[in-house]
């Protein structure tokens, strides 16, 4: 059994690693997407994770299985494509760590993820299912997508999902919005940012927009706020939980880590997610809050999610953002 199985892209991030004799910047090969982002910080902390997705048939592709295969992360849902290369993202950050995208996926490899590349034994034996919304902008991968959360949906299995913006992936913004709401009516657990919330919602009041997701029939809305750390809305309630003050380095991976460090906790919960009490609830935001501070203290995104030991360390010694 896995505690989560984690369905979408897989790819390289060419992370700012400094600048060259001439004054240029250099970028650092880095593995990354999103959902392989959160099942590698399940797995650091000590979970038990499987993959499935789809990569190129390149030297990118191989050095991707065994970058999962090193965080044991089960790849037999993983699938190879000679038909497009191995999608790739260069990072840029700004003075304050904060990240923007260039893609090359046009198509990527990850978009060529079909229906019947799925593995259903595999979200069978998972009991979390976790995917974003990236797996909807083209497809095939669309129609495979939905075919294994509804799978999932209807093996009982609890539904992650983060609706992922990122503008430059889209053909527009109408259709983003519309694939974007078709995910969140599937979904129990949602984790977004702020201005995910107010391109989903229309609201930028973090109550109102909470209100308008949770009322979809989502249980869990995780609102990240960045270093102010994270709103959240349940059936026990609202509440803020804040940051812990750490030294940010890249900020690229931070909210998945932050979900990685939500999913294993409730992985290990056997009653129904809605029936968390508020004090449990607050306790499994705080790790995961100290789970994303940590990951934003390196470069990359799956090189930086840190283990149980570093996490455990942070909550008993780290001071938090007011």
């Amino acid at each position: 059994m896995y505690d989560v199985i984690a369905l979408g892209e897989l790819l390289i991030d060419f992370t700012p690693a400094g600048f060259s004799d001439n004054g240029n910047t250099l970028f650092e090969m880095n593995p990354g997407g999103a959902p392989a982002n959160v099942l590698t910080a399940v797995t650091k902390l000590g979970g038990k994770g499987a993959f499935i997705g789809k990569v190129g048939d390149d030297q990118f592709g191989y050095f991707l299985k065994k970058v999962l295969e090193n965080n044991q992360i089960n790849t037999d849902g993983l699938e190879f494509t000679t038909k497009a290369n191995t999608t790739l993202a260069f990072v840029h950050l700004d003075d304050k760590g904060d990240r923007s995208f260039t893609f090359y996926r046009n198509p990527g490899a990850d978009t060529m993820l079909e229906e019947e590349d799925i593995e259903l034994d595999l979200i069978e034996k998972g009991k979390i299912f976790h995917f974003g919304s990236l797996s909807m902008t083209d497809e095939p991968a669309r129609s495979a997508t939905l075919k294994a959360i509804e799978y999932a949906k209807q093996n009982k299995k609890i539904i992650s999902y983060d609706p992922n913006w990122r503008p430059p992936l889209w053909e527009n913004e109408t259709v983003a919005k519309k694939e974007m709401v078709l995910g969140l009516q599937y979904a129990d657990i949602v984790k977004l940012s702020e201005d995910e919330l107010q391109f989903l919602t229309g609201e930028s009041n973090l109550e109102y927009g909470s209100k308008t997701l949770f009322d979809m029939g989502i249980k869990l809305v995780l609102v990240t706020l960045g270093a102010k750390g994270c709103y959240y809305r349940h059936t026990s309630g609202t509440g803020h939980i804040p940051a812990y003050r750490v030294n940010v380095v890249d900020t690229t991976g931070a909210g998945d880590a932050f979900l990685g460090g939500v999913l294993y906790n409730i992985s290990k919960i056997d009653y129904p997610i809605e029936k968390l009490k508020t004090q449990e609830l607050e306790k499994i935001i705080d790790f995961a809050n100290a789970t994303g501070g940590l990951c934003t203290t390196k470069r990359g995104a799956i090189p930086a999610m840190p283990t149980l030991e570093e996490v455990k360390y942070l909550l008993v010694h780290g001071v938090k953002s007011l």
